[in-house]
């Protein structure tokens, strides 16, 4: 078996072969293999907790998308005013940001500390380290206002500043993955998850168990917070929006979402349809769309099928991990139609998961330039913009990509 195929087995993450092959290079430098099979071949579950280490993503910083927190906090002053305390969960924590934030959010509300507990989890066990110690360097201080450091943190060297222990013993950290979790011992546990940038790293199936998995260990009356390129995905496998603005906060719809063994095949991927240009008001800096020259061919029903069938191909072979075969598709469907958004999606898509992110960065450039109004090309443009560091892009593409959500869910 691949290093890809298993770290994909152990973790649920998408890594491309290039990630993979670096990470098994390193560890094999550190372990003194030579060759990759041998090394592969003679891995340990403590030598995969050190190959994971060196794939996963613990990027985050301290009140990322506030209005999250926000919500919460509107909950659990709600429910305490009725007597009933709130248990919360944050799964992946990262390095301890995120449930730090929301004690913080909660001592600020005036919430005392019987009213809530949290508990926080990540796959990596590096992560829960740094979380259960609470120290943060400047990058964790990336929100506009930051008065909250010196309430919360004692300054402890140069750019290093640590948690004030009122606040780290309210929360319980733990390593874990969220797809084997013990759903059984913690059904309908949990009052609150945040679960925000986890399933972009998935493909498919495992987007669909890992919500399943969150769906068991939600109360049936909870709110899920999710990140905003993911809302689609729950609200494909059982869970509806609430109207907390910005904060992308779902609930439990009534009829529960299927097993992953039950669930329904992905639809296919819907054809390109045409959109006029995005008001010159709304057109992010870093793409604006530009009007027709010439109207767009309408190809016949069987060709339209045909069109289809690649780009569902394209997504059952990036799926499998098949990046180039993939792109040939989608490539192939480009030749036949030019203007075709969602095949330079998919690019973006492919692109990525081999970790050629200027390539990924173009074609969803290209795929908002044909189609303004494509959400989930907007939402992977945002998290790209976020992870190079260019904050203010960032924010236009995300409130672009919330204006649409928010027409859509009105035109339903």
């Amino acid at each position: 078996m691949t290093a890809q195929a298993l770290l994909r087995r152990a973790t649920g993450l998408s890594v491309s072969k290039s990630v993979a092959e670096r990470a098994v290079g390193q560890r094999m430098e550190q372990t003194g293999f030579s060759d990759s099979e041998a090394y592969l071949q003679a891995l340990t579950p403590a030598e995969m907790t050190q190959l994971i280490e060196l794939v996963v993503v613990p990027e985050s910083w301290l009140f990322r998308d506030p209005q999250a927190f926000y919500a919460t906090v509107e909950l659990v002053q709600e429910r305490w005013a009725r007597g009933r305390a709130t248990r919360i969960l944050s799964i992946p924590c990262a390095g301890g940001e995120e449930p730090y934030s929301m004690a913080m959010a909660l001592r600020d509300g005036g919430v005392p500390k019987q009213a809530f507990s949290i508990d926080a989890y990540d796959l990596s066990p590096g992560c829960i380290e740094r979380a259960q110690a609470g120290v943060y360097g400047r990058n964790a201080f990336r929100a506009q206002d930051v008065a909250f450091r010196e309430r919360y943190f004692t300054h402890v060297a140069d750019d290093a500043y640590r948690i004030i222990d009122s606040l780290r013993e309210q929360v319980t950290f733990r390593q874990g993955n969220l797809l084997q979790f013990d759903t059984a011992t913690y059904s309908r546990h949990y009052d609150v998850i945040f679960c925000r940038n986890l399933l972009i790293y998935f493909d498919k199936p495992t987007t669909r168990a890992a919500i399943h998995n969150l769906s068991a260990l939600l109360a049936d009356d909870g709110m899920l917070l999710a990140g905003y390129a993911e809302v689609p995905s729950f609200c494909q496998n059982g869970f509806a929006t609430l109207q907390f603005r910005q904060a992308f906060a779902l609930k439990k719809e009534t009829a529960a979402p299927a097993s992953p063994m039950q669930v329904a095949p992905l639809p296919a991927m819907r054809t390109l349809r045409s959109v006029p240009p995005a008001p010159r008001r709304t057109a992010a800096p870093v793409a604006q769309a530009a009007p027709r020259t010439r109207p767009v061919s309408v190809p016949a029903p069987a060709a339209q099928a045909a069109q289809a069938d690649l780009l569902a191909e394209a997504r059952l072979l990036a799926d499998r991990g098949q990046l180039r075969e993939a792109g040939e598709k989608c490539h192939a469907h480009l030749a036949r139609v030019p203007e075709a958004a969602e095949a330079y999606f998919m690019l973006g898509i492919i692109n990525e998961l081999a970790g050629k992110m200027d390539l990924a960065d173009d074609y969803w450039r290209r795929c908002i330039y044909l189609q303004p109004d494509h959400y989930e090309a907007l939402c992977h443009l945002s998290l790209l913009a976020e992870r190079n560091g260019n904050h203010t892009a960032a924010a236009t593409l995300k409130a672009r990509a919330a204006r649409i959500y928010q027409r859509r869910q009105a035109s339903n």
